[in-house]
């Protein structure tokens, strides 16, 4: 018997998060599990200030839905059972965004890839890995890109 049976992966097109990927698709695979691969788009955090922020975003949700297709890709070459979601809410961090999907899929595990930012870079920029395991009801397993 499997301890995780819905493995939740958040996704950026990040090594970090291509490094995740393929843990959790190991684990998937070897336990038969299902994933699901979360991508959130977070324009308002960066597109907002744009005079073109509708072209940005429609480039933004381009390269999302490409993204979540190689993901795809990628698990059905190993055999996982796996879907997608896309999430696009302004004004809604990253953990929560994931911490939300965790509980409307019933996920039992989140596998996520850690930059490692110390210091200012850490405090300029936040903490994806860090918010999902503050705000995370199930474990996180957190890998380290470096």
């Amino acid at each position: 018997m499997s301890l995780f049976k819905k493995i939740l992966v958040p996704i950026d097109g990040s090594d970090t998060a291509d490094k995740a990927l393929r843990m959790a698709l190991d684990m998937a695979r070897e336990s038969l599990a299902s994933v699901r691969f979360i991508h959130v788009i977070d324009d308002d955090r960066y597109f907002s200030s744009y005079e073109l922020s509708s072209d940005l975003r429609n480039y933004a949700l381009d390269k999302a839905k490409k993204l979540l297709q190689n993901t795809m890709d990628a698990a059905a070459a190993l055999g996982v059972n796996a879907d997608t979601q896309l999430v696009n809410q302004p004004g809604q961090r990253v953990g929560e965004n994931v911490a939300d999907a965790v509980q409307d899929w019933g996920a039992d595990l989140v596998v996520v890839g850690s930059h490692g930012r110390r210091g200012l870079g850490r405090l300029l920029l936040g903490s994806g890995a860090e918010q999902v395991v503050r705000l995370s009801s199930v474990p996180v397993l957190v890998v380290r890109g470096t």
